[in-house]
């Protein structure tokens, strides 16, 4: 959360943002907690060991208001405004295992959020495109300091139904909202051979989806667990 107020300066007014201020530090207690969320999620059934070491690597407390800093490494989801949430690592992993990422492929990610989804698979190196729909969430990740860490990912504002027509097609796409049902326009935006993953389903749970684009006019899909994830909204906010 941004927190803003006034200073005068030789009587000039200057906003100063206490959230550019915010020192980020990764303690050997935090990496700690880390390494005990990786075995936990590792035990609930995650097997691919590039996605755990994702995980591992990356300080999940810098994408939380620092209220949560202590408790930053349950395996729960928090809120981070706007209505929307930062998922819990084992959904976030689960997500990323079936969406099989290979360095350097193109990925197109719905629903950028905090930005921890889109630095988890910054980490295994894929060229990530992240759509995020709230203006506020959009601008508070654009300035956040720990996205820099990977010039490989990048941020836009807009629609995610619409997708990225512009930089497609994609290796894959990752939808991290629920949907009613499978947007075209996502597929349509996919090369032959692609995968997606997507929760689809009502309002309060969803089915975990893996799509596979055979042709042009053709799709395999595959059916995983329940979640229950925020709804995917179209247009901007």
């Amino acid at each position: 959360m941004k927190l803003q107020i006034s200073k005068y300066i030789e009587n000039r007014p200057v906003m100063v943002n206490f959230a550019a201020m915010r020192r980020y530090e990764d303690t050997y207690k935090q990496k700690g907690l880390r390494k005990q969320l990786v075995d936990s999620i590792r035990q609930k059934g995650i097997t691919d060991e590039s996605v755990l070491a994702a995980i591992g690597n990356i300080p999940r407390h810098f994408f939380l208001d620092t209220a949560f800093e202590s408790i930053a490494y349950d395996d729960r989801a928090f809120p981070i405004g706007e209505g929307q949430t930062i998922s819990q690592p084992y959904t976030v992993a689960y997500q990323t295992q079936l969406l099989e990422v290979k360095p350097y492929e193109k990925v197109l990610e719905i629903g950028t959020g905090s930005a921890y989804q889109a630095c988890v698979l910054a980490e295994l190196k894929a060229n990530v495109f992240s759509i995020e729909r709230q203006r506020k969430l959009f601008d508070q990740v654009k300035s956040f300091p720990f996205k820099s860490q990977y010039p490989n990912l990048r941020l836009f504002y807009g629609d995610g139904y619409e997708g990225l027509s512009t930089y497609a097609p994609f290796d894959k796409v990752l939808v991290t909202a629920a949907a009613p049902h499978i947007p075209e326009k996502l597929l349509q935006q996919m090369k032959v051979g692609g995968k997606m993953v997507i929760p689809v389903g009502g309002q309060e749970i969803q089915r975990m989806l893996r799509i596979t684009k055979i042709s042009e006019t053709e799709n395999e899909q595959e059916l995983f667990d329940n979640f229950s994830f925020v709804p995917m909204l179209a247009g901007k906010k």
